[in-house]
This record gives structure tokens, sequence and C-alpha cells, in this order.
């Protein structure tokens, strides 16, 4: 595959992760500011499908359009900067992986308080602090891994 599709498809990818979870962090933190469980569940409606149709594809795309680039450039897998790309992009997936569940039980208890016509229960929130805090670790490792993409420092391992 040309060098130029592959690079264009692993940047789209790494600006769609990046993208759809500032995205996502904003309108669920927005939503949740409103304490409105209608609102709640509207959004993280929405988040849980973005979450699916972009992150998701991207979470796929990336390894692949990846190890086709380093393929292609003959670059090796015990590249430092390889090597602290590929351990944080598991540190991502780590968080990431129960953030998608979190978002899914928000918008299920916030649905359901909005149909009761109840406020957002304590184990919404309690969920919440928890998506939040997780936010951060995976949001920081996509930054480095971006940092890593594009600086491709020399990393002795």
């Amino acid at each position: 595959m040309d060098y130029f599709i592959l690079k264009y498809l692993h940047v789209i990818g790494a600006t769609v992760l990046l993208g759809t979870g500032a995205g996502i962090a904003f309108f669920m933190l927005l939503a949740h500011r409103t304490g409105n469980a209608a609102t709640v569940a509207a959004v993280a409606r929405i988040v849980v499908i973005a979450d699916y149709v972009f992150t998701a594809t991207a979470v796929v795309a990336q390894p692949i359009t990846g190890y086709l680039l380093m393929d292609l450039l003959g670059y090796s897998m015990r590249e430092g900067w390889i090597v602290i790309s590929l351990a944080l992009y598991v540190v991502t997936g780590l968080f990431w992986l129960p953030v998608v569940w979190m978002q899914a039980r928000m918008r299920d208890l916030a649905t359901a308080a909005a149909a009761a016509g109840e406020p957002l229960p304590q184990a919404y929130h309690r969920l919440f602090r928890t998506w939040f805090v997780f936010g951060f670790p995976a949001f920081a490792a996509v930054m480095a891994i971006l940092w890593l993409m594009i600086a491709r420092p020399s990393i002795p391992l």
C-alpha cells in the first residue's frame, strides 16, 4: 500500500481517537453539570453510539495502519518509541474499555431516572466520578502516543 495513504489513514485514526475522546468528555461533562436526568440520558445515548462507531473503529485501525507503516518504513518492533507507544496504547485500552461500560450504565441509570421523574441516583454519580478520573490517564496516554508518533525519538531500551 502507498506510504501516504497509510500515513493518512493512521493520522485520521489518531485524530478520531483524540477528537472523539475529547468530544465525548466535553459533552458528558456538560450534560452532567445540568443535573437533568433526561439531558444526561440523551447525551449518554449519543456518546455510547459515537464510542462504538468512531472510537472502536479507530482503535482497530490504529494498530493495523501502524504496523503496516512500521513494516513499510523498516522500523523494528523493538524501537523504543514504538515499544512505549504500544504500552501506552494498552494503558489507554485498559481505561477506555471500562469507560465504555460506564457510559452505557450511566445512560441506563439516567434513562430510568428520567422515565420515573426522579433525580440522577447515587449509583450514577459514583460512576460519573470514576468515569471522570479514568479519562485523565487515557487522554494523557493518547497525547503521549501522538507525540511519540510525530517525534519518533531515539529511546534506548
